[in-house]
């Protein structure tokens, strides 16, 4: 359900959408020309994310904030990598303003993201974080109907009776309070009414809704192609499949002039062609999805296609191998014919030869794709485990040395080994530690970037750490690092650190009663701070 997909608490107004229904196969034929046109609507695109990259250090922070968001926009349905980083620089530099209303559009901008993306718990978190009393009207609402959204795609993503229920009912209060705050005659109010009757199983209403929003409203290329595929859902379910049918075309030719990658259209309109006995168009658009969902890297919307690539895919596979006995038979008819025949056989021959390259093609593209599907499933387990493996290793190794240079010295002591005090004087403990120390600290704050900042807020001004230039974490910061790591035994903390338990137990007890949060509550809240 293509709604699931964007959002449209901004929607753009620009030249209107020709909303006329001409036949199906023109429309397709209209598709066609604007996927050959792909390459064109691409580079506009990246020339203007360039011109605002070229524009960005030349500005006050104020200008930074705007280039960046500007950057954002862009890409948000483009390539989520880069919409995340824009994201995280207007995080960064929100704060850095301390402008409120800049921070929480920042932190929506970064739940829009990682919803996009399918990374539904950690946006949930980001929302959570954000006070919605002192926001303006249109931030609020941004917010609302974000976390409805959210909500929406969890049902749609869930598919538990139990679950899915609780998750459409809190998506419906959501909207509602994003509607409260939004103007009736705004197009932004049409789409979330569509949206909750469409939740409630309203479907006339919602078909008016829609209906409504693409008559009566000129909307851009991106906020069309939402508003379109939806419709198609809502006239598949109304049993109209031409209308469908001609709704995901024209919201394929739409997201296609606007370089939309974080889509369903195309796979959408892939699969109902491919249930018309269309195979062939079905496999061009459906390998368009894919290609489209590699380019954004969103996970769930690439295993989204996969669910059907595969499908369309063996059906053309088994097309081909049809085709193929067929060009067998009559070349073995043909080759019992005249002398005069022979020169179509040696066309048909390398016809066959074409469609065994595109059969290979083919395989080595499933391929790929299923590789890449091993690489998502090892992801998360190698990000949970690979700090502790490498952090105890290198303890281990820094370890070993200093057992080395001990036995060293003692065999120059006792001059058996004089020709290895060159090596003993080359083996430095301390610079061992320090680029162990080091290396920690720069792993640790890539998986908690807002470490510093967050524990910096369980004191007072005056209490609070201060970093030397180039430091990325003091000894303090260090063991309550540790901590958050799960290591909490003070004395694998002490050896870790090379400290006595005593120091160890001090630094703690001292930060505790300078914080001002009760004792008992302070390993709590450091243990809450949020990952990446």
């Amino acid at each position: 359900m293509r709604f699931f997909l964007t959002i449209g608490f901004c929607i753009v107004v620009s030249l209107s959408n020709a909303h006329a229904a001409p036949d199906i196969d023109s429309l397709l034929q209209q598709l066609n020309t604007t996927i050959e046109k792909r390459d064109v609507f691409l580079k506009e695109k990246l020339a203007r994310i360039e011109g605002y990259r070229r524009q960005l250090g030349k500005n006050d922070s104020v200008r930074q904030y705007a280039l960046y968001n500007a950057i954002y926009e862009e890409y948000k349905s483009f390539i989520y990598d880069s919409a995340f980083i824009y994201a995280r620089k207007l995080q960064h530099l929100a704060r850095y303003l301390h402008d409120p209303g800049k921070i929480a559009a920042a932190r929506i901008n970064l739940g829009f993201i990682l919803v996009s993306s399918g990374l539904f718990n950690e946006a949930l978190d980001t929302l959570r974080t954000l006070h919605t009393p002192g926001l303006t009207d249109s931030l609020r609402a941004a917010y609302y109907f974000l976390r409805a959204r959210t909500s929406y795609d969890l049902s749609d993503f869930n598919r538990d009776n139990f679950y899915s229920a609780q998750y459409t009912r809190q998506g419906n209060a959501y909207i509602d309070s994003a509607m409260a705050l939004v103007r009736t005659d705004q197009p932004l109010y049409r789409l979330m009414k569509g949206l909750k009757h469409l939740h409630l199983g309203e479907i006339p209403a919602a078909r008016r809704a829609f209906e409504e929003l693409i008559a009566q409203h000129d909307l851009g290329d991106a906020a069309f192609a939402v508003a379109a595929s939806t419709l198609s859902f809502i006239y598949v379910y109304s049993n109209e499949p031409a209308r469908a049918k001609e709704m995901l075309i024209r919201a394929a030719i739409a997201d296609i002039r606007a370089s939309t990658k974080e889509t369903l259209a195309t796979l959408n309109l892939a699969d109902m062609l491919y249930k018309e006995g269309d195979v062939h168009a079905a496999y061009k658009y459906v390998k368009i999805a894919m290609e489209d969902a590699n380019y954004y890297g969103a996970r769930h919307r690439k295993v989204q296609v996969a669910a059907v690539f595969p499908i369309i895919e063996g059906k053309q596979l088994s097309l081909v191998e049809s085709r193929r006995r067929i060009l067998m038979f009559y070349s073995t008819i043909i080759t019992l014919l005249s002398v005069v025949t022979i020169g179509f056989a040696i066309i048909i021959y390398k016809q066959f030869q074409k469609l065994r390259a595109a059969e290979k093609t083919i395989s080595d593209a499933n391929h790929v794709l299923t590789e890449t599907n091993h690489q998502l499933r090892d992801a998360n387990k190698i990000k949970e485990e690979y700090v502790w493996y490498y952090f105890t290793t290198t303890a281990e190794y820094i370890t070993r040395l200093d057992a080395l240079k001990k036995a060293l010295e003692l065999k120059l002591m006792t001059k058996k080994l004089e020709d290895m005090r060159f090596t003993i004087e080359s083996i430095n403990i301390k610079k061992e530690r320090e680029d162990l120390y080091h290396n920690f600290d720069k792993v640790f704050l890539k998986l908690f970037p807002d470490f510093v900042h967050a524990f910096n807020t369980f004191f007072k001004e005056d209490d609070r750490l201060v970093l030397k230039e180039g430091q990325l974490l003091n000894t303090e910061l260090r063991i309550f690092a540790l901590i958050r790591m799960g290591i909490h035994d003070h004395e694998k903390i002490a050896r870790i650190l090379d400290y006595s338990v005593t120091t160890i137990y001090t630094y703690k007890t001292r930060l505790r009663n300078k914080s001002i949060l009760p004792n008992d509550e302070f390993d709590k809240q450091i243990m809450a701070i949020r990952a990446l």
